[in-house]
């Protein structure tokens, strides 16, 4: 579905990515791990359009890059980013409701799903969402990029900074969108909700790809953990 080949990617004269090569396909949940600062929140802000980058990323087929953020969403991609970015002053029902994508036919998800997926949300439902948690601003977040019904969610650090019980919801979340057939690019620190969930694990150093495989041969790769991951 995603491809991506021999992507670089700058911000103004300094140069990040250095040739990235992967690919996620359908219904698959790829982790994409490593240290900061090695270039993971810069490949999934370069496929969405927010950084300048060359090479090629492929969509279904189609080369996406050099297309704007608002043409590549419409693709069927959706971003989850680190900062959340909710709209502290509308409720969590109209923030949802901004997230939904007009005129589609037999979308996948609705506000239903994402209250039945998250009960707190459908508890604070009419309260604004800047004076939620940390954690239900998370969950808003998600459900908010779910209800455009994308093909493929790309979530970037989504446990950061939560509590142990959310993670686990959030770890939940995660299998249920794969149940239902919908690509995951999974951006994250933690290793253990990346093993549990990751049907294949990529590690980034220095704005390259140094190691791909699935979670049991990452587990037992010990030179790339403590290279590449370890602190």
């Amino acid at each position: 579905m995603l491809k991506l080949d021999n992507v670089h990617a700058f911000y103004g004269k300094s140069h990040v990515l250095h040739g990235v090569h992967f690919e996620v396909k359908a219904g698959e949940i790829v982790a994409l791990l490593g240290r900061n600062g090695s270039g993971r929140s810069t490949t999934v802000k370069t496929i969405m359009g927010l950084v300048e980058g060359s090479g090629s990323i492929r969509w279904r087929d189609g080369e996406i890059l050099g297309k704007k953020a608002f043409e590549i969403a419409h693709t069927g991609i959706g971003y989850v980013p680190e900062n959340r970015d909710i709209f502290p002053t509308l409720t969590v029902h109209q923030n949802l409701l901004l997230g939904q994508k007009t005129g589609a036919k037999n979308a996948r998800w609705g506000f239903d799903d994402m209250y039945t997926m998250f009960p707190r949300l459908k508890e604070r439902q009419h309260t604004e969402a800047g004076v939620l948690s940390g954690g239900e601003q998370q969950m808003l977040t998600l459900c908010r990029t779910l209800m455009g019904d994308p093909e493929l969610i790309m979530i970037d650090e989504p446990t950061e900074g939560l509590a142990p019980k959310i993670v686990e919801l959030v770890g939940e979340y995660l299998r249920e969108l794969k149940r239902r057939g919908i690509s995951v690019l999974l951006v994250e620190q933690k290793l253990t909700i990346a093993l549990e969930v990751a049907d294949r694990c990529l590690v980034m150093g220095h704005g390259q790809i140094v190691f791909e495989g699935t979670p049991a041969e990452l587990r037992a790769n010990a030179y790339v953990r403590k290279e590449w991951l370890e602190v």
